[in-house]
């Protein structure tokens, strides 16, 4: 009877989500084609939206000063909603920036993943509490939640004010620190945003908000009315299994389907599915040329890098250029297409990111702001050693075994 249970749990939390697309996505339009953007807000929602202002900010020197000054001169609201929080300088240091804007009496809200904050110590959670911080976990192991045990919220969101936005690919730890000076401080990218695309992303940090307390967060203090501040057209796009899990694969699909020139990605976990790979290699045989950068050595999760790498024979054979980054761990997650679009946040090119987890990507649509993405790419690239072919072919054998049964887990990875 146990084990029954254990099986009938493992395959709810595995295969969750809804319907998988399978079909071919036909190509009807390149990415500059005007109805790229109506069918990215009308078939998968939210609208675009004009009047922003994104800033890119590059490894923790850059982020966290940019979060923590947000956080502190927060007027009316605070909503924080991240997977990874651990113990550390840098988690003391948020902690007690929510506290003191609390005890200002500015409305804070932190929403951490049960999981991903398994190694945050309770006093953290002592001083925003007390402070009057309300602080919630996603998904805490109940017996009620067994059946959801996998759905994870690995989004990254920071909204203040309801003016100001942040998303991207970091976590509160100490790995994030610094300016990738070494293995053990992390290459990644966050981005902080203006104007009417903040009203997405609050709502999305809303909605799980509401999931996980029942509380519904309204009113000017959290939707002020928002000016355009900038030029970039965009939206926050998310997805979650309980209610369109597959839009943010179909999002990459499309994307990547409609790409006319270039595709570059920055992807820390990148263990793409059948149908995602053969997107990517119709592309390229239609002469887009397609740069993929993923994590080296420095891997945090070895049986991830396994398993992509069983992947890339059919990828490198199609003339796709995949590098690994050398100098310490890659965590980006930066999909730019045609030097037009750019799509940024906590998704990972996988099918826990894809079907299973909470995730949430800013989408911005401004040749500008995606040409400046392109030089942060070639500058990854210079750190970064291109796989070949004959490289990938010729590794040594108990490095292709092990490849191979890491590549048989990637549907759980």
């Amino acid at each position: 009877m146990t084990v029954t249970l254990v099986v009938v749990l493992l395959g709810l939390n595995f295969t969750m989500g809804q319907k998988k697309v399978r079909e071919e996505i036909p190509r009807l339009y390149a990415l500059s084609d005007p109805q790229f953007e109506r069918t990215m807000g009308a078939l998968l929602g939210p609208t675009i939206v004009g009047g922003n202002r994104t800033t890119a900010l590059m490894n923790g020197d850059e982020i966290f000063p940019s979060m923590l000054e947000a956080i502190r001169g927060a007027r009316h609201t605070i909503n924080f909603e991240t997977y990874i929080y651990w113990s550390g300088d840098i988690g003391k240091q948020f902690a007690e920036a929510f506290a003191e804007r609390a005890r200002a009496g500015v409305k804070v809200h932190v929403l951490i993943d049960w999981v991903g904050s398994s190694k945050m110590e309770q006093a953290y959670l002592d001083v925003m509490e007390q402070a009057g911080v309300e602080v919630r976990k996603y998904h805490p192991l109940r017996w009620y939640n067994l059946a959801r045990m996998n759905n994870r919220t690995h989004r990254k969101l920071l909204i203040v004010d309801g003016r100001i936005g942040f998303t991207g690919g970091v976590g509160i730890a100490a790995q994030w620190t610094g300016d990738a000076q070494d293995p053990e401080h992390w290459r990644d990218s966050h981005y902080r945003i203006e104007g009417p695309a903040v009203a997405q992303m609050q709502a999305v940090a809303v909605d799980n908000w509401i999931k996980t307390t029942g509380q519904v967060l309204d009113g000017p203090g959290y939707f002020p009315e928002l000016e355009e501040v900038g030029n970039h057209h965009a939206q926050v796009f998310s997805s979650s299994p309980q209610g369109g899990s597959e839009s943010m694969r179909l999002m990459y699909l499309l994307a990547l389907t409609a790409a006319q020139k270039s595709v570059q990605l920055s992807i820390s976990y990148f263990v793409p599915d059948e149908m995602t790979r053969q997107v990517l290699i119709d592309a390229a045989k239609r002469g887009v040329k397609i740069q993929i950068i993923v994590p080296g050595e420095h891997m945090d999760v070895d049986i991830v890098r396994r398993s992509s790498r069983s992947m890339w024979g059919e990828l490198l054979a199609a003339g796709i250029e995949i590098y690994e980054y050398e100098p310490t761990m890659f965590h980006c997650k930066v999909m730019i297409i045609d030097d037009l679009m750019v799509s940024v946040g906590s998704t990972n090119f996988d099918d826990r990111s894809f079907r299973m987890n909470d995730e949430a990507n800013l989408n911005i649509y401004n040749a500008d702001f995606a040409r400046s993405q392109v030089v942060v790419f070639n500058e990854d690239l210079r750190h970064a050693h291109r796989i070949t072919y004959e490289e990938w072919k010729n590794r040594p054998v108990y490095e292709k075994l092990k490849e191979r049964v890491a590549g048989w887990l990637a549907p759980l990875l």
